[in-house]
């Protein structure tokens, strides 16, 4: 088998499933980790190596280009996929949003590579508060620091699964209390 017939074999039987979960935000997701692990074991049973990589690119819009290579020793094939990099991100340091960027880069290269449908992926259905039935901020409860939910918010903040936008939604803040979401 040549590494286009071993590749088509490997994206017929990967099964990279939504095994992460988002309490915040409520939706399931697959890391590049979980991509990764899952498709070990049908590279190793081919004989192929992966590769994973990314430069960061300045030409005016910082950007991370990630890409996923695999090959047989002969022969090999390649996917790029880009991520901005925003370093200014609330409640990210420079590290945090350029190696945030990197993850989701490598991970979106290999989606393109092994054709993973992520259709229904978070990222892929996220309406950004544009959808039809948003809620009024009356509606909405007040978050203060001593709300139970506060230190997971501020937790899922400072990892990168959500910002103070998302909090916007699903609660009314403060400005003290955003700059305590933020530290």
């Amino acid at each position: 088998m040549n590494l286009q017939e071993k590749l088509v074999s490997i994206q017929g039987r990967l099964k990279a499933p939504k095994n992460q979960r988002n309490n915040f935000g409520k939706y399931n997701y697959r890391s590049c980790e979980d991509i990764l692990e899952a498709v070990k074991p049908l590279l190793t049973e081919n004989g192929i190596a992966l590769t994973v990589s990314d430069i960061v690119v300045n030409d005016g819009l910082h950007y991370v280009d990630a890409t996923a290579t695999i090959s047989d020793g002969k022969s090999s094939i390649s996917v790029s996929a880009q991520a901005g990099i925003d370093p200014n991100r609330k409640g990210m340091d420079i590290a945090q949003s350029f190696g945030s960027s990197s993850s989701y880069a490598r991970k979106y290269a290999l989606n393109g590579l092994f054709l993973i449908d992520d259709t229904k992926d978070a990222d892929a259905t996220n309406t950004h508060g544009n959808d039809a039935k948003n809620t009024s901020t009356e509606e909405l409860e007040w978050l203060n620091e001593t709300s139970p939910k506060f230190n997971a918010i501020k937790g899922a903040i400072k990892e990168g699964r959500a910002t103070v936008g998302d909090v916007r939604k699903k609660f009314k803040v403060s400005k003290k209390v955003e700059q305590l979401l933020i530290k």
